[in-house]
């Protein structure tokens, strides 16, 4: 099984190689935004509402900021809508419906627009909640739908794959975002905009207070 190859074909940004100019430009164009005037770009408004309560339960508010705080959601839509292909975009677009089917079917309720957190978290949670082996087998069904669809061939994918595939995917997207966010990469991460020596061998608590490098 090439895991690398699923993850690529899921969409996940892990599996991208995306030139620096096009992500700081993802990156620029989230600045000024807020959840309260976003209008998605690849999303419909209900699911951009749903997009922002997930990757605050993926990433809340702690002594640093919430995934939202940072427009994390927006650089998602962004992402999507600018760099995923059309085969990527149809495939979240599918997995994440299945999501919020899930979700709707459980609550009881019929619109998304009306999907809690308290609806969501369960959903993700039980979607993520998986053995290796589990997910080995899932990735091996992404791998042949995708696969399967960029052939021009009917496939189909079982609900709780899709569900796992929106929720790995979305999770990937979240953390990544979230590190190249301007706010993290300044004030959380370890930053040194203009590098000086480079020491190889000494103590990272030392050196950054234990920090990651910003990116």
């Amino acid at each position: 099984m090439d895991r690398r190859k699923a993850l690529k074909n899921m969409g996940l940004a892990m599996g991208y190689t995306i030139a620096t100019p096009t992500l700081i430009s993802i990156m620029q164009s989230c600045k000024g935004e807020t959840v309260a005037t976003w209008t998605p770009e690849f999303l419909t408004p209900a699911e951009g509402g749903v997009l922002t309560k997930l990757v605050d339960v993926i990433l809340p508010k702690t002594e640093t900021p919430s995934a939202s705080e940072v427009q994390v959601d927006i650089f998602i839509d962004k992402f999507a809508n600018d760099v995923m292909k059309k085969e990527e975009q149809d495939f979240f677009r599918m997995a994440m419906g299945k999501f919020t089917d899930k979700a709707l079917m459980d609550s009881g309720k019929s619109d998304v627009e009306d999907l809690t957190v308290e609806d969501l978290e369960p959903v993700l949670a039980a979607a993520l909640k998986n053995t290796k082996e589990d997910e080995a087998e899932m990735f091996e069904s992404i791998t042949s739908y995708t696969e399967a669809v960029a052939e021009g061939k009917e496939a189909t994918l079982d609900d709780g794959t899709s569900r796992f595939a929106f929720a790995n995917n979305l999770r990937g997207l979240t953390i990544w975002g979230y590190k190249t966010s301007e706010y993290v990469g300044e004030e959380v991460l370890a930053y040194l905009p203009v590098p000086g020596e480079y020491i190889a061998c000494a103590d990272t608590q030392e050196l950054t207070e234990g920090k990651a490098w910003s990116l």
